[in-house]
């Protein structure tokens, strides 16, 4: 079991959406909350909130594209509540734009935020974690990181979203031995107002904040047609997850046939097709010691 009262957490995009529900609920059930969010102000209301309500929180500007920034964030952190032992990575920036149509700067803007920005979250407070000898990371992907062949037309953000939940699994098994663990969180539909400010929080590296929404279009009507829950609605699953040590959160499952259409249906098939070679041409012969480059 994860214990949440009475810890430190670290939520990233804490002032809006999903994580500003996931700040709510983190120092409902007693923890101390660092609200991080590359908008300050909106910081600073989600963690004014907490404390009106009775709650311990502060707010601090974090830019999740750079490591400077982290770095920074986390010695704040540590320096009001001491070690984080919960870490919600939870920054991030969508796009439905189809690939070639995207510039250089909107390609390398999602992949950074999404997944540099969880690996450098993550490198930034897991040492702390260790030294304890506990800890709990949880990071929010996507469904279109578990089924990126569902929803048309968003190929980097599912890209960084998949790699989110490679990152989680395997850093898991290596955080193993030092009671520190890790969860991806693939929220299937949470109305967080991303479609209407994504632009606001692009950093000027990747060409500045803007005001245009976020188009979607009919080849990616899947994602018009869920049903979105409200970040306050999601954020007490998440935190029972957290709490029962669960790899994976998923808030809509419903989806699970979506899984078994796009993804664990389509492996399967792939697995099939390998049996089917093998008892066709045989098995190839395999190097007995081992894994071997043999070159002639």
């Amino acid at each position: 079991m994860t214990e949440i009262a009475g810890r430190t957490a670290v939520v990233t995009g804490g002032g809006n959406g999903i994580g500003m529900g996931l700040a709510k609920e983190l120092a409902r059930q007693g923890a101390r909350v660092a609200v991080t969010d590359i908008m300050l102000e909106n910081a600073e209301k989600v963690a004014t909130a907490i404390r009106t309500a009775g709650g311990e929180a502060i707010a601090l500007a974090c830019d999740v594209c750079e490591r400077r920034s982290i770095n920074a964030m986390h010695d704040a952190v540590h320096a009001a509540f001491g070690p984080a032992q919960l870490l919600f990575a939870n920054a991030g920036a969508t796009s439905f734009e189809p690939l070639m149509e995207m510039s250089d700067d909107d390609v390398d803007w999602i992949l950074q935020v999404n997944l540099h920005g969880v690996m450098n979250t993550t490198r930034a407070f897991l040492p702390d974690m260790i030294a304890a000898g506990e800890g709990h990371i949880c990071a929010t992907a996507s469904m279109a990181g578990l089924l990126p062949g569902w929803i048309p037309v968003h190929a980097p953000y599912s890209a960084a979203k998949a790699g989110i939940i490679g990152l989680m699994m395997n850093l898991g098994l290596e955080l193993r031995e030092h009671n520190v663990f890790t969860t991806s969180y693939c929220p299937g539909g949470v109305a967080t107002g991303m479609k209407d400010n994504n632009a606001r929080y692009r950093p000027a590296k990747f060409g500045g904040p803007g005001e245009a929404e976020v188009h979607v279009s009919e080849a990616s009507a899947n994602a018009k047609s869920m049903a979105f829950y409200s970040p306050d609605a999601v954020a007490p699953m998440v935190l029972d997850a957290v709490r029962n040590n669960r790899a994976f959160i998923f808030d809509h499952p419903e989806q699970r046939a979506e899984f078994r259409r796009t993804y664990s249906g389509i492996v399967e098939a792939c697995y099939d097709a390998a049996d089917q070679w093998h008892a066709e041409h045989g098995t190839p012969d395999a190097n007995p010691e081992g894994a071997r480059l043999v070159t002639t």
